[in-house]
C-alpha cells in the first residue's frame, strides 16, 4: 500500500471523531441554553454557546424538535455512562450511588420543557422512553446491588423503584420556588441506608 492509499484509509476515522466530538459540544450548549432560557431558547445564543455558526445547527438539527430529542437522548446516554465510572472512582459504592442519584436528579430538575417531548401524544414518546428506560434503569439497578453488597444499603431495592420516586420528587421543583427536590432527594438516598442487617423492604 502507497502512502497515498494509506492517507485515504486513515482520514475517516479522525474526521469521525472531530464530528462527534462538535456534536457533542453542540448539543452541550443546547442543554445549557435550554436550562437558562427552556427549550425557546434562540438557536443563536445555542451556536454562540458552541462557537459555531447557525447553519451548522440547522445542518445537524433540521428542526427544533430534532434538537430537544438530541439534547434529550445524549443527557440519557451521558447520565447511564457516569454510572459504571462512578463506581470505579468513587470510595465507596454508596458514594457512587448518592452522586450518581444527584446528577439523575439534575437531570429531571433542568430539562425545563423537555418532558414535553415525553408525552404520550409525542410521535418520539414510545421511543424516547424505551430508551431511557433501557439506558438507565441497569445502571441504577448495578449501583443499588454493589451498595447492597458492600453492607451500606437493605437489598431488595430496584432501580425503577428508586428513580419512580426521585421523579415523583421532583415534580414541580422548577415551578415552585420554594421547593427544594434536591434536599427531598438527599433524603430518599439517605433513607436507603435504614438498617442493613433488616429485612427487604416490603413487596419483596
Amino acid at each position: 500500500m502507497n502512502a497515498s492509499e494509506q492517507g485515504t484509509d486513515s482520514a475517516p476515522g479522525p474526521k469521525r471523531k472531530d464530528a462527534r466530538r462538535n456534536q457533542r459540544t453542540l448539543l452541550e450548549a443546547a442543554a445549557a441554553a435550554f436550562v437558562d432560557a427552556g427549550v425557546e431558547a434562540p438557536v443563536r445564543d445555542i451556536a454562540a454557546r458552541a462557537g459555531v455558526g447557525m447553519g451548522t445547527i440547522y445542518r445537524h438539527f433540521p428542526t427544533r424538535a430534532d434538537l430537544i430529542v438530541a439534547v434529550y437522548r445524549h443527557q440519557v446516554d451521558t447520565c447511564a455512562e457516569a454510572g459504571p465510572a462512578l463506581l470505579e472512582s468513587s470510595p465507596t459504592p454508596y458514594a457512587a450511588l448518592e452522586e450518581w442519584i444527584g446528577l439523575f436528579t439534575d437531570f429531571l430538575v433542568t430539562k425545563h420543557g423537555l418532558a414535553n417531548v415525553l408525552q404520550p401524544d409525542n410521535p418520539h414518546f414510545t421511543a424516547l422512553h424505551a430508551s431511557f428506560l433501557d439506558r438507565l434503569v441497569p445502571v441504577c439497578d448495578r449501583l443499588l446491588d454493589a451498595a447492597a453488597e458492600h453492607g451500606e444499603i437493605r437489598p431488595g431495592y430496584t432501580g425503577v423503584e428508586v428513580m419512580r420516586g426521585v421523579g415523583n420528587l421532583c415534580i414541580g421543583a422548577d415551578t415552585d420556588p420554594r421547593y427544594d427536590a434536591r434536599r427531598m432527594v438527599a433524603l430518599l438516598v439517605a433513607g436507603l441506608r435504614g438498617t442493613t442487617g433488616g429485612s427487604p423492604p416490603r413487596g419483596r
